[in-house]
């Protein structure tokens, strides 16, 4: 039997800034929108709510703001609750574990900035070892490569 795979990257615009809450034992949870839209089809927009905890959150909270092209990665999730009324409710979000903010300078950029791309990754994947893992990309895997 074949495993499962949950994995969902989206590119698009912000519709909104960020709203970071507490949990009552201290966790960061950010949420906002991405406005995604079909390449094949410029009318058609998918508006995709996004879910970031803990340290990611903190960060997409900080420096993401409405309108700004974001690359997120993460995990779809389908989750049902209780409304004030007491109905039946489920909500459909990406809980994301990598975020890219992408695009140019914005107004508002500090000083010094150019009006070239700017990348900017965050994420929970592992960190680059301190003093880099070789002066050049590969430079460790010569002696491993077959060909």
């Amino acid at each position: 039997m074949a495993g499962s795979y949950n994995r969902v990257i989206l590119v698009g615009n912000l519709t909104r800034d960020p709203e970071i809450r507490y949990t009552a034992s201290g966790k960061a949870v950010t949420k906002f929108s991405l406005a995604v839209n079909n390449p094949r089809n410029k009318e058609e927009t998918t508006f995709v709510d996004i879910v970031a905890w803990d340290r990611l959150g903190e960060t997409c909270n900080t420096y993401l703001k409405k309108g700004q092209t974001t690359l997120v990665e993460g995990r779809l999730v389908i989750r049902s609750y209780d409304d004030k009324d007491g109905n039946k409710r489920k909500a459909t979000e990406v809980v994301i574990d990598n975020m890219q903010m992408l695009g140019g300078r914005r107004d508002g950029a500090p000083p010094g900035s150019t009006g070239e791309e700017e990348f900017a990754s965050v994420g929970s994947r592992a960190p680059t070892p301190p003093g880099g893992a070789g002066d050049a990309f590969g430079d460790d895997l010569d002696d491993e490569i077959p060909f």
